[in-house]
C-alpha cells in the first residue's frame, strides 16, 4: 500500500486507495489451485442398479369371508353354509392359485370352541394363510 508523508507538497499527497493488485493475484492463484484439485478429489463409485420393468404387479389373491355368529351358524362370504359342506370349499379354495385368505370374523359371544374347530378345518384343508377380522367399536 502506498503511503504518503504527512507535508503540504501536491506531489506526497496521501493516497486513501487501496492497492487490489496482490489481492486479484492471490485470487487467481487460489482459483487455479482449485481448478487443479477438483477433479482429483472427484472420484465415483460403480453402482450396480437395478434395471426397471414394466411387468405388472402379481395379482392379490382373492380373499374369502368366513363370518361365525353367536349360534354357531357359519356365513361363507355373507352366504349360510351347513358344517359338512364347510371342508368342501375349504377344499376347493386351497386348490385355487394363488390361494386365497381365509378372513375368519365372529362375533363376540361365540363360542371359542367354534372358532377353533373352523381354524382346524381350515388347516386340514390346505389353507395356510388366515386373518383375524375384529371390530373393536362393538361392545
Amino acid at each position: 500500500m502506498a503511503m504518503g508523508t504527512l507535508s503540504d507538497s501536491s506531489d506526497d499527497d496521501f493516497n486513501p486507495e487501496i492497492n487490489t493488485t496482490p489481492l486479484v493475484d492471490v485470487m487467481l492463484v487460489l482459483l487455479i489451485i482449485f481448478i487443479i484439485t477438483i477433479p482429483v478429489i472427484n472420484h465415483s463409485v460403480k453402482l450396480d442398479l437395478p434395471k426397471a420393468s414394466t411387468q405388472a404387479n402379481d395379482p392379490k389373491p382373492e380373499t374369502v369371508n368366513l363370518s361365525i355368529d353367536a349360534q354357531g351358524q357359519l356365513f361363507w362370504n355373507n352366504k349360510p353354509i351347513a358344517e359338512h359342506e364347510l371342508q368342501q370349499q375349504i377344499m376347493l379354495a386351497a386348490q385355487k392359485t394363488p390361494q386365497p385368505e381365509l378372513h375368519l370374523r365372529a362375533e363376540r359371544t361365540t363360542q371359542y370352541e367354534k372358532v377353533a374347530q373352523v381354524m382346524a378345518a381350515a388347516q386340514n384343508g390346505g389353507l395356510s394363510k388366515i386373518g383375524f377380522i375384529t371390530d373393536p367399536n362393538k361392545k
